[in-house]
């Protein structure tokens, strides 16, 4: 099995997928999957461009709402977390994963699903301590605050996670794990990213639950992004002698280290179909009682308490989750639309009501849980939105929607691979052919490195004067995106002449 890997999507789903036929040209392979480690920026139209939490100058819809409209198909299934710069309106109708394009699929705030034989985990948007113990208590239209928090990971995730028992190969997280660079080259990384120094000397840089869950889990392999900066570690897990090789790519712009590629043992290959993960889904129904949609804090079950605190599932209930559903398989004829398509002359506007996705309805009644937005929804006494309907062909009038859903239902109360280590290319070493496969006999092949600073702004909510809220290293949040393109010409590298240039050329050998 091949595997590629992706940094920070930020929307330029063509100019990825082209560096991938090429690299399938050069070598005459085939890759299987795509693995994108957030700011994946599914935009479908200017609402949900106006629910992404980046400076409004940086608000681009780059190219997503084509494989959403149809105009385009992605060539490789994809599967993707969410980072800090998502159309949250959109991600949020999809709480527990599903397909945002035909080919597309997010793994929802935390999820595991199964690709042939890799079972893959992830967990969407990155740590905040504010945040953390707070119930999912965010809708559409976001506030200020809202359009933040909506994103921050929070203990219930990371709780479900937690109660997993079998083998997880590859796991992936926006953020990295807090303390992961002790267990790389350091030193090499606070020469290219000196501002990383007070945070990590302060132990402050990544999150504490991915860390624990680091630790917990002991996956095969663990990738991120966020940093905007490759980085390999490998990690030993001494009680019981297995390793974790960890990976953190950088963004999708020249002279970036973005894309990794990965030779995996055939033992993993299986049907090559994305299916569903039966312990996760059985989590996810034994613990629907523990999902608080308050703007408080709440605490999850532990030893030392009166009530049920290991949720890991039994047989008799991973076979009853088999029983309610009609098949494993994650169907691709799932995906509906539930949002016009972008058109530019349409006007920028806020979302302002959350839609029913019907994919989180259709799992919601066959697992017995509950939808955090709906739920929400049903305590304020409001309805959600009945999904965009598109119009006939024939139709030259405006798209027409649906108001509302009649009745909401009320939440429900529910009883209670050895694989290869990554190897940083040296800092010496700038020219690095993209193609090149991780495998027993050959090393890490990463995409281009460069570094540009920008500061980071909240996109205002409403009228007024704009606010600007600095962040510490501010750098390595916002770059400005700039266009490029993949050459195919086997005699040019993966690189852009000058740190200046807008264009990627894709070299073979150096």
């Amino acid at each position: 099995m091949k595997i590629a890997v992706e940094g920070c999507a930020h929307g330029e789903l063509e100019k990825i997928y082209e560096c991938i036929q090429t690299i399938q040209e050069r070598e005459n392979i085939k890759l299987d999957l795509l693995i994108c480690c957030g700011d994946f920026q599914s935009v479908r139209n200017h609402e949900d461009l106006r629910a992404m939490a980046v400076p409004e100058k940086y608000q681009r819809m780059c190219s997503f709402y084509k494989y959403y409209s149809g105009e385009l198909r992605a060539p490789i299934l994809t599967i993707f977390i969410g980072g800090n710069h998502e159309a949250s309106n959109y991600l949020q109708e999809l709480p527990y994963g599903g397909w945002v394009a035909p080919n597309i699929y997010y793994l929802g705030r935390a999820g595991v699903v199964k690709f042939g034989n890799l079972r893959i985990g992830g967990m969407s948007g990155i740590f905040k301590a504010h945040d953390y113990r707070q119930g999912l208590w965010e809708i559409v239209p976001y506030t200020q605050n809202s359009l933040r928090s909506v994103y921050h990971v929070r203990s219930l995730d990371v709780f479900r996670l937690s109660q997993l028992k079998t083998k997880v190969h590859v796991m992936l997280s926006h953020d990295w794990p807090r303390g992961i660079t002790e267990y790389g080259d350091k030193h090499a990384l606070l020469k290219r990213k000196p501002f990383f120094r007070e945070d990590i000397e302060s132990n402050q840089l990544g999150s504490a639950p991915a860390e624990t869950l680091l630790h917990a889990m002991k996956p095969d392999y663990w990738f991120a992004a966020h940093l905007h900066c490759q980085f390999a570690a490998l990690v030993t897990h001494n009680e019981t002698n297995t390793e974790t090789k960890f990976l953190a790519l950088d963004k999708c712009l020249p002279k970036r280290r973005h894309l990794q590629v990965l030779d995996l043992p055939s033992e993993y290959d299986g049907d090559k179909c994305l299916k569903y993960d039966v312990e996760w889904l059985a989590i996810l129904k034994n613990t629907n009682h523990l999902l608080n949609v308050k703007n408080i804090t709440c605490h999850m079950p532990g030893p030392g308490g009166n009530e049920r605190y290991d949720f890991t599932p039994t047989e008799e209930e991973k076979d009853n989750v088999i029983a309610s559903l009609d098949s494993l398989h994650i169907k691709e004829e799932y995906f509906v639309k539930t949002a016009p398509v972008f058109n530019k002359n349409a006007p920028k506007s806020f979302p302002r009501q959350p839609i029913r996705n019907p994919q989180t309805v259709v799992l919601c009644e066959k697992l017995g849980i509950d939808d955090p937005v709906q739920v929400v929804m049903a305590r304020m006494g409001n309805n959600m939105k009945m999904p965009y309907v598109e119009p006939e062909p024939s139709n030259e009038e405006e798209p027409v929607e649906q108001e509302v859903v009649e009745s909401t239902p009320i939440k429900t109360q529910l009883t209670k691979l050895s694989l290869p280590a990554p190897v940083t290319p040296s800092e010496n070493d700038s020219e690095v052919s993209p193609s090149r496969l991780i495998s027993p006999e050959t090393d890490t092949t990463t995409i281009s490195d460069s570094t540009n600073n920008a500061s980071e702004c909240i996109t205002p909510m409403s009228a007024g004067p704009k606010k600007t809220f600095k962040r510490r290293n501010i750098s390595i949040y916002n770059t400005p995106d700039a266009d490029f393109s993949c050459s195919t010409d086997a005699s040019s590298v993966l690189d852009s002449d000058s740190p200046h240039s807008n264009k990627v050329v894709c070299r073979e050998n150096l």
